[in-house]
């Protein structure tokens, strides 16, 4: 049975640090991720879930009558939004969804990818899914001859992962954050990953991640030569001794 997809929003910016502040347009580029989402595969169970209260319920019917879509909402805790920030909020959101969600209770995992974001190789990626965990990962020193390669943290806008692993591991990540020390949901995510988890778990390929990020409030935009880049750094850490025990081994490669 397909992974559904978690897509995490908040129209109502709780946490005051991000740039895109403007709650219609917050919808707008949720919806048009959505639309880009059933572009990639229009048989894709997806749940959104909004931390601000918001439904999406009469939205999705309007300009997705046909989709697969279960909508969820209730409100994040304001106050420690905004004094830990959107990561904060979005631990509250997966959490939240995964209590509710029929679809994931229904499968036993799911995709996760932060609204107005999308990923235009989903199809490559879910293929690696190994039942456990999929992560992505900021390396530090790729391509230095003097100092080692090092996994930095998580990338937490888009991952695959099973709902007992996710309950059992990193349901309160966001609790760890320390945000003032600049410790973010990227970091307690890693924390976890590096105590916890002993198995191959990153993506051998980078995802093409698309849309507008909310904190920047900017495209994410990516060129030929950049993606043949990321591509040549996972080459290079996947070779590394240090490190190619991370990820996940793959008949492919």
């Amino acid at each position: 049975m397909k992974v559904p997809l978690l897509i995490t929003s908040s129209v109502i910016a709780y946490d005051v640090a991000v740039k895109l502040k403007d709650t219609n347009l917050r919808k707008i580029h949720a919806l048009e991720s959505i639309g880009k989402w059933l572009k990639l595969d229009p048989s894709l169970q997806i749940i959104l879930c909004d931390g601000s209260n918001y439904n999406f319920a009469k939205d999705v019917e309007h300009h997705f009558p046909s989709a697969n879509i279960e909508c969820l909402y209730f409100d994040n805790d304001q106050v420690k939004v905004e004094k830990y920030g959107r990561g904060y909020g979005e631990g509250e959101i997966v959490k939240y969804a995964i209590i509710h969600s029929s679809h994931i209770k229904k499968i036993g995992a799911f995709a996760k990818c932060s609204s107005k974001l999308w990923v235009e190789n989903f199809s490559e990626c879910i293929k690696q899914w190994n039942g456990f965990i999929l992560f992505s990962g900021f390396f530090e020193n790729t391509y230095s001859l003097l100092k080692s390669s090092q996994l930095r943290n998580i990338d937490t806008r888009f991952y695959i992962i099973n709902l007992a692993v996710y309950e059992h591991l990193f349901q309160n990540a966001h609790i760890t954050m320390r945000s003032r020390e600049g410790h973010g949901l990227e970091d307690s995510f890693y924390d976890i990953f590096m105590s916890k988890v002993h198995s191959a778990c990153l993506l051998t390929i980078p995802p093409i991640i698309r849309g507008i990020g909310g904190g920047s409030g900017l495209y994410y935009r990516e060129s030929y030569f950049k993606r043949l880049k990321n591509q040549l750094r996972l080459i290079i850490l996947r070779r590394n001794s240090k490190l190619k025990h991370l990820f996940i081994k793959s008949s492919s490669i």
